[in-house]
Formats: structure tokens, sequence, C-alpha cells
């Protein structure tokens, strides 16, 4: 897939997290939320030219190590958006594995932190910016 499709694929994402949000499905609102950011990270991560082992980046843990390796650590992507997905998907296991109960509040902050985290790749990836090789 390319960067498009993984936006176009984290775009329909988004929306659904919203959705479920609005009709009061916190764990499903919270399990989008993160799947929108997923495929946003897979996005920038193609989108950056980084060197990528692909069924590493296929793992939760593979994606997101390589998000922090690849843009967060040399600048191309702020700590707050790296921060943002660690947190985000540690919530998505609550909500989807664990049983526990997650609140409205809980949801909006984990679809807002989707939100921002989605506009921030779509907005590099419309600068066309890409820094010098690592």
């Amino acid at each position: 897939m390319s960067p498009d499709d993984y936006l176009a694929k984290a775009r329909r994402a988004m929306l659904s997290a919203r959705l479920l949000l609005e009709a009061g499905d916190a764990e499903g609102a919270c399990n989008r939320a993160y799947y929108a950011m997923f495929d946003a990270a897979q996005a920038a991560l193609l989108h950056s030219g980084a060197p990528l082992n692909p069924a590493r980046t296929k793992t939760h843990q593979g994606l997101i190590t390589a998000f922090g390796l690849h843009m967060v650590k040399t600048g191309r992507m702020s700590v707050d958006l790296g921060k943002a997905l660690n947190q985000v998907e540690r919530v998505r296991l609550l909500a989807d594995y664990t049983g526990e109960q997650i609140d409205a509040e809980r949801a909006r902050w984990a679809v807002e932190q989707a939100e921002a985290f989605l506009v921030a790749v779509e907005h590099r990836q419309k600068q066309g910016t890409q820094p010098a090789p690592l």
C-alpha cells in the first residue's frame, strides 16, 4: 500500500471513531482511534523513505518502535505525537482485551489524540518535506 492508501484508511478509521464516540461506544471509539493512528504512522514512515522492515512494521510494537526511531528521534514528528501513539495503544489494549470499563472522557481523549496525530501526518505529507536521509 502507498502512503496515500494508508492515509485514506486512517481517515476512515477516524470517522468511525467519531461515530462510535457519539453513539456511546467508548471501547469501539478507542479501538478505531488507535487504528487511525496506526495507519497514519504507516503512511508517515513510508513517506519518510526510512529503511523499514515490512515484517516488523506490521506488528503494533514494531510500528511504534519504528515511528519513534525514524520519525520522533529524527525530529520529523514531535515527541508528544510519539507519546500519544503509545498511550492510545495502551487504552486500546484495555478496551479490547481487559474488560476494563473505558469512560466517555477517556475515549474522547483518545479520539482527540488520534485527530491531532492524523492532522500532523497529513500536514507533513502535504508539505512534501523529507529531511536528509538517516
